[in-house]
């Protein structure tokens, strides 16, 4: 996802109205995409960041030195009642185990009028960036679960979400990002990493199976070099 997560997060940093002298959390960063657009923004002083993955952990202490970087889970985050002016979760919302729970949590980190912001990719109308290879893949297994169901996912349930966690002054929009791939063995070979649940759905298949998915998600594509356009759902709303 770097390579769309990347041009999403000014996008999000932008909704989320983050300027200069902004405490800010950073929640399920992953890597530290939008960690780095932060870290740009406020500086890393004023930048903290939580994974549940030490992996992801140990990049992101690496790439932004400065930033106070530690494993947590969005459920329960290791800081105290308005410690932050804005905690954002960038494409996180739909992997949290109780969704509702987890925003409530950045919540309560976010001082009183401060903001609580996420997006998630419209896995449901068909417009991520994996969306493709989920029609690809249900084409050839009618049966197969695809992505569209996580929380978030779909139009105005990532704002349902937020009221639901308390938040009042929920705005929903959508960003867009548009990526080029010189070639389909470029855009391929994520899906071999089996990461995520694409990833993993791609590792689960015999030979054949997975061979008939990578030809026919290339007969789903352009001609190579391609542009691929994606669409997050995003809401904001601000702290009681």
């Amino acid at each position: 996802m770097g390579r769309y997560s990347v041009p999403l997060a000014p996008q999000l940093a932008d909704f989320a109205e983050i300027a200069a002298g902004r405490r800010v959390l950073d929640v399920g960063c992953g890597p530290g995409a939008l960690t780095a657009e932060l870290v740009r923004r406020v500086g890393a002083a004023g930048v903290s960041a939580v994974d549940p993955s030490e992996p992801f952990v140990t990049a992101a202490r690496e790439r932004h030195p400065g930033v106070d970087v530690r494993r947590a889970t969005a459920e329960q985050l290791p800081y105290g009642d308005d410690s932050f002016d804005a905690a954002l979760a960038q494409l996180v919302v739909h992997f949290m185990p109780d969704p509702v729970a987890g925003l409530r949590e950045l919540a309560r980190v976010t001082r009183r009028h401060g903001v609580v912001a996420a997006c998630v990719w419209d896995h449901a109308g068909g417009q991520g960036p994996l969306s493709l290879f989920w029609e690809a893949a249900r084409e050839l297994d009618p049966d197969v679960g695809d992505e569209s169901l996580l929380a978030g996912a779909r139009q105005g349930h990532l704002a349902q979400l937020f009221a639901e966690a308390g938040l009042h002054d929920v705005e929903e929009s959508t960003l867009s990002v548009s990526v080029e791939h010189p070639s389909f063995e470029e855009w391929w070979e994520p899906f071999t990493l089996g990461v995520g649940p694409a990833g993993d759905h791609a590792a689960g298949l015999d030979a054949t199976s997975r061979d008939r998915l990578r030809e026919r998600c290339r007969e789903l594509l352009p001609l190579p070099p391609f542009v691929l356009t994606a669409r997050a759902w995003a809401a904001r709303g601000l702290v009681s």
